[in-house]
């Protein structure tokens, strides 16, 4: 990501607000229930490269009108309904065990190879505005030798609708490849939306960074501390998505033909630099919280410095208010008229003779 960040003034959350779960999935425990989506939309599309045909079902009784004339057929599945989602899986021969890990919540990003099919499942990641926190949707992929199932929990948004407008151009490379390429899109798209996350929480960080210059820091710490979540999130969740595309890549699978290889590759080299860029944010984070320590540290000595010196410029002053208040008859200029001026004229000219003495020595 070699373009200048651009400073955006933004928000942070604090830390009051509800904690994200650290470890969502325990397979020791009981498996948490998946909320059964209140509508599920199924968007189909049959594509080579001569022709297309696109539609959208709410049914999940459509897929026999998935006809072979086509080289590559995909069904996007928004919104999961266990009992659809198990008779799509089984319309296209898809493994139980692949169906129970579509079906799952929280899980790790991976990929597994079962019979003749080609799984995985990863993170598409959201930063949502208002809270100004990540929001993570599993999404699990499914190839087989003419067709490709996506998964999605969220009905309401993705990031594949660039992928669809090159579907409906018939210049495109993709309407001429098989599953295994679209495959490969739709890894790439997931994953360079990766990128522009870490460009909004790089511009968060550059806003905090702007309070400490210009010392606006009040709830600065508590800022950092909720980024530095955020970050971590963002880390664990794209960390084991490079395991993922290596997989493709060491599989040797049928499905993968050769000439496409290089694409998965790509992909690689892009979720590694995404990786990079995760441990640079939390490098970033690191040193604005050393910053903002040395601040205070620095503001402290810098009080405490003035307090010693108010300390030190009336130290004569009150030696010289102690003598005088000793209960002795005998006192230099104790009984002259103009003792008290004396004293006085003493405990004014020492502070100032100590002024000139600290600026000569630059203790000021």
């Amino acid at each position: 990501m070699g373009s200048k960040r651009q400073k955006v003034v933004q928000y942070l959350p604090q830390l009051s607000r509800s904690k994200k779960k650290r470890h969502a999935y325990d397979p020791a425990i009981t498996p948490e229930v998946r909320t059964t989506a209140v509508e599920a939309v199924y968007s189909v599309f049959n594509f080579d490269e001569k022709q297309l045909n696109e539609y959208k079902s709410k049914s999940s009784l459509d897929w026999n009108q998935t006809s072979t004339e086509y080289k590559t057929t995909w069904i996007n599945a928004d919104g999961l309904r266990k009992e659809e989602i198990e008779e799509l899986c089984h319309f296209f021969r898809v493994h139980p065990l692949l169906t129970e890990d579509i079906l799952s919540i929280g899980q790790r990003a991976k990929m597994d190879e079962v019979e003749d099919r080609l799984f995985c499942l990863l993170p598409m990641i959201y930063f949502n505005e208002e809270s100004k926190s990540l929001e993570l949707e599993q999404v699990s992929i499914v190839v087989g030798p003419d067709f490709l199932l996506s998964f999605q929990e969220d009905a309401t948004r993705d990031v594949f609708d660039p992928l669809r407008a090159k579907l409906r151009n018939a210049n495109q490379r993709i309407r001429e490849r098989g599953s295994d390429y679209l495959c490969y899109s739709l890894l790439d798209v997931i994953v360079d939306s990766y990128f522009g996350i870490i460009q909004k929480l790089a511009n968060n960080i550059d806003q905090i960074e702007d309070k400490l210059i210009t010392g606006r820091e009040q709830g600065v710490l508590s800022h950092i501390s909720q980024l530095r979540k955020e970050v971590l999130i963002m880390k664990q969740a794209i960390a084991p998505v490079r395991e993922l595309v290596n997989g493709f890549l060491r599989s040797g699978n049928k499905l993968i033909e050769q000439k496409n290889e290089k694409y998965f590759k790509d992909v690689y080299d892009h979720i590694t630099q995404a990786h990079d860029d995760c441990e640079g944010l939390r490098d970033m984070l690191s040193n604005l919280q050393d910053l903002y320590m040395n601040q205070i540290n620095l503001r402290m000595n810098e009080v405490m410095k003035i307090f010693t010196m108010v300390s030190l410029l009336l130290a004569p002053a009150t030696v010289i208010g102690g003598i005088f208040g000793m209960n002795f008859d005998r006192i230099p200029l104790l009984h002259d008229q103009k003792g008290f001026y004396i004293s006085v004229a003493a405990m004014l000219i020492i502070p100032v003779i100590m002024l000139f003495f600290f600026k000569k020595k630059k203790w000021l």
